[in-house]
């Protein structure tokens, strides 16, 4: 049996209609989800906004970026690999599916290195919740300063034709535990592993897969 997702977060969408995993697959297709992936070096990764149990659910319409130059140079780690979320450049639930893994992906990546070109790219403008969903990375290219590795472990995903984008995307991930400064000192603090319950609307543009849309619930308890 799937696991329910995103109850709490459809709760308080305006636009977005997905609901959960039925049962039997109903309103959706349902995939397994691919092994966990390990984004970033030995020194970088995870990707979730760091208010500690805190949920996204703006309609922000500015770019992910924020703006901000980084005040030191950037960890050298290598982005995510395309390979890794195969048939991301197809035009079929299971792309859409893919390619909002990889964006999640990319986001992480994009905290760890405060390399915001990727992550923007994948954007539609106009992107609405893109900005909240990456609403750290302005600080942090500040401050130069960016988070340490971490895991994501899928935990479920699916779609649905959308009534607003082609596709609602639901996935439910963990990102595992790892480093994040403290802005307020010199030091890092330490985030225990968080569960994300995600929804991103996704539209496609030409050739690719484009997030026209995002909404997140973390923290524990964010799903039935």
């Amino acid at each position: 049996m799937h696991r329910r997702i995103l109850a709490s977060a459809a709760a308080a969408a305006l636009t977005f209609g997905l609901v959960s995993c039925g049962d039997e697959g109903e309103n959706g297709t349902v995939t397994t989800p691919p092994p966990s992936v390990s984004v970033g070096g030995s020194d970088g990764g995870g990707d979730a906004p760091s208010d500690d149990g805190g949920s996204t659910d703006g309609d922000g319409n500015d770019a992910s970026d924020g703006g901000g130059d980084s005040t030191a140079a950037a960890p050298d780690i290598p982005a995510p690999d395309p390979a890794d979320y195969p048939g991301m450049d197809q035009n079929t639930p299971e792309g859409a599916e893919q390619a909002f893994r990889y964006y999640v992906a990319v986001s992480m990546w994009s905290h760890q290195t405060g390399d915001t070109d990727l992550l923007t790219s994948l954007e539609s403008d106009g992107c609405s919740g893109c900005a909240e969903f990456n609403g750290d990375l302005p600080k942090l290219r500040q401050s130069g300063r960016y988070w340490g590795e971490a895991e994501i472990t899928d935990v479920d995903i699916m779609s649905i034709d959308g009534k607003v984008y082609d596709f609602e995307v639901g996935y439910l991930f963990i990102l595992g535990s790892h480093s994040e400064p403290d802005l307020g000192s010199n030091g890092d603090i330490q985030v225990n592993e968080t569960e994300y319950d995600a929804i991103g609307g996704m539209m496609w543009s030409g050739n690719h897969w484009e997030v026209a849309g995002v909404k997140a619930e973390w923290g524990p308890n964010v799903h039935d």
